[in-house]
């Protein structure tokens, strides 16, 4: 596959996608009328931000806790729906494809343009990342990249350092002030129409899911009884009960890796690299490795550092459905520690 063939994504000029972002912020802003049912609409269609300043600060916004609230209660299904090898299997596999569609597309494609692909394969990298129930591709990409430009400074949104561990943890996304994305962050983004619609409607991918676990796991009690599972199971086991440990496992990134682990380069904030993270969100980590240099295709610098996602990476390039994986620069693999950017 050449770029040619594939329809490389061609970068637009820093001017014409700074107006894009901007009208396209300007339209998620527009005026609404302030009312109680209008702010649960936003369940389904995150555009109805009116009202969600930055200047909200760190006041929590409780109609979007309400269904991470419930997410966490679904789990307590397990009492009535038991469990089952199939059940187990299929939570355990949505995690892991999951989890990577989170590393490997949401951050090391989305938020830091790590390699290329077509565009219909990056449609399919943020419908897979949709899945994982993250909010849009925009929205965390933005974040993401605001996170980087102030590591640990006080306009970090989840900095451990500076508001403590659970706002870094989960409570940062559950404020007002974090709630809309920061589009002119993304400009090279926003100017994707596929990418705008799965922002905006952000609950679809993730419901979608929901329902189709429930009917193949009606399905399989009905063809197969002797798997001992049904739809109930399934949704508990493969939505509820998979999505909060990915939820979790991700959000420690956030929480414990720039506090708590070793420092190979004395970066201007304070991540960590911690073997344990690392295992558990497939390389994510060597959090220090990424801080020193965020560009880069790969976290585990050295050849001990567990980084599945690197090795997932390399296998789509083996077939041509990514290319251009941006490499470290040399000084990075001789372990130089003088001051870098985040």
């Amino acid at each position: 596959m050449t770029p040619e063939t594939a329809m490389e994504i061609n970068p637009m000029s820093d001017r014409k996608q700074d107006i894009l972002a901007s009208r396209y912020e300007v339209a998620r802003f527009r005026p609404v009328r302030q009312r109680r049912w209008w702010s649960l609409l936003r369940w389904f269609d995150s555009s109805l931000t009116t009202g969600l300043q930055e200047g909200d600060g760190t006041r929590i916004d409780g109609i979007r806790v309400l269904p991470f609230l419930l997410l966490h209660l679904s789990c307590l299904g397990v009492l009535w729906v038991g469990w089952s090898p199939t059940a187990i299997a299929v939570a355990v596999a949505l995690y892991g494809i999951r989890m990577l569609a989170v590393t490997a597309f949401y951050h090391r494609y989305f938020s830091h343009r790590a390699f290329k692909t077509s565009r219909g394969a990056q449609f399919v990298f943020a419908l897979l990342g949709a899945s994982a129930v993250q909010r849009g591709p925009l929205w965390w990409a933005s974040h993401h990249r605001h996170h980087h430009r102030y590591a640990d400074q006080k306009q970090d949104s989840h900095s451990p350092l500076q508001e403590g561990f659970w706002w870094s943890h989960m409570g940062w996304f559950l404020s007002r002030a974090n709630f809309p994305p920061k589009l002119k962050a993304v400009p090279d983004l926003v100017r994707y129409p596929e990418l705008r619609f799965l922002d905006r409607f952000d609950a679809l991918v993730p419901a979608l899911l929901a329902l189709s676990l429930y009917g193949v796991g009606e399905g399989l009690g009905a063809m197969t009884p002797e798997l001992g599972t049904n739809g109930l199971q399934l949704l508990v086991w493969g939505f509820g009960i998979s999505t909060v440990v990915l939820y979790h496992a991700t959000f420690t990134i956030n929480s414990l890796a720039h506090r708590f682990g070793s420092r190979r380069y004395a970066t201007s904030d304070n991540s960590r690299n911690n073997f344990w993270l690392a295992l558990l969100t497939f390389g994510e980590g060597w959090h220090n490795n990424h801080h020193y240099f965020p560009g880069a295709v790969r976290q585990g610098f050295r050849w001990w550092e567990i980084d599945f996602t690197y090795y997932f990476l390399r296998l789509l390039a083996a077939t041509g459905l990514i290319w251009d994986l941006k490499q470290l620069p040399a000084k990075s693999r001789g372990g130089w520690s003088g001051t870098a950017r985040s």
